[in-house]
Formats: C-alpha cells, sequence, structure tokens
C-alpha cells in the first residue's frame, strides 16, 4: 500500500468518485428542473442523494482501499467534483433537461392521441345519454327555469317599489 505508483492510481480512482457523485448531484438537479416538486420531495431527494453518495464512498473506499482513511482520497473526490463542475455539468444538465423535456412533452402528445378515440366515444356517450335520459325531465326544466325567470321579474318589481313607513308595520 506504500507503493507511491498505488497511491497514484488510488489518486485518480478517487478523482474519478468525485466526478461520479458530482453527477449524482447533476441528476437530481436535473430531475428538480424538469418537474416541479414540493418542498417534502426536495427534502427526500437531498437525504436520498446523502445517502447514495455516503454507500457509494464507503463502497469505493472498502473496495479499494481496504477501508483506510487517507488525506489524499478526501483531496481527490473535492478535485474531482470541482473538476466536473468546472468542465462539462453545465453541458450536462442542458442536454439532460432538453431531452426530459423533450420526452415529457412526446409521452404526454402519445398519450392524447392514443386517448383521442376514448374521449370522442365519451363525448357521443354523453350527448346520447343526454338525449334518453333528460328527456323526460326536460319539461320539468323547462317549467323550473319558467318559475325562476317569473320569481326573477318580481323580485325586480319589488326592489323598485319605494319604502314608505307603512311598509315597517
Amino acid at each position: 500500500m506504500d507503493n507511491p505508483i498505488n497511491q497514484i492510481y488510488l489518486f485518480l480512482v478517487y478523482l474519478i468518485c468525485g466526478s461520479i457523485i458530482g453527477i449524482f448531484f447533476d441528476i437530481f438537479r436535473i430531475l428538480r428542473k424538469s418537474f416541479k416538486t414540493s418542498d417534502f420531495v426536495t427534502y427526500i431527494e437531498d437525504l436520498l442523494f446523502g445517502i447514495i453518495t455516503g454507500l457509494f464512498l464507503i463502497f469505493v473506499i472498502f473496495i479499494f482501499n481496504n477501508g483506510e482513511l487517507r488525506f489524499y482520497i478526501f483531496a481527490a473526490l473535492a478535485l474531482g467534483l470541482i473538476l466536473y463542475f468546472v468542465t462539462i455539468s453545465k453541458l450536462f444538465i442542458k442536454i439532460s433537461v432538453y431531452i426530459l423535456v423533450t420526452a415529457k412533452k412526446s409521452i404526454i402528445k402519445i398519450i392524447s392521441i392514443l386517448f383521442y378515440p376514448i374521449k370522442i366515444m365519451l363525448k357521443y356517450i354523453k350527448k346520447y345519454l343526454s338525449k334518453v335520459i333528460l328527456k323526460p325531465f326536460r319539461i320539468l326544466i323547462i317549467n323550473l327555469k319558467g318559475f325562476y325567470n317569473k320569481y326573477l321579474k318580481v323580485y325586480k318589481k319589488y326592489k323598485k317599489l319605494p319604502k314608505t313607513k307603512k311598509d315597517f308595520r
């Protein structure tokens, strides 16, 4: 383990791990930009990111370094994160958000096309049922509308009458 070439190899491994953690972080940022979420969901996503990142780091440290913590591990992780964010993070986010938004719009369009026959069928069923079921009640509805209109006329006339002292007795 004291071999300098082995330490350079491990430094590069943890540099790549830092970049992978940056990609994990950007995936959560992309999901937030593509889909509107509440604050509660955002907290759950942050907790999930912390758990995934922690488990990933524990796994990598045990696989490559037998669980030994060294300063160069944290330096390489930080440097990998910084290099990732400075170089390709913005491009990765733009491309991914564009792909997700386009896919979301396409899926919505496909679903609307697939459900269009059902929508038309429901429209005709509703039209038919309104003719068949409401036909017997049509006279009742017309009479209720007439009664309501007469009531409105009487009410409007009553509001226009001048109020006198006799009305208050």
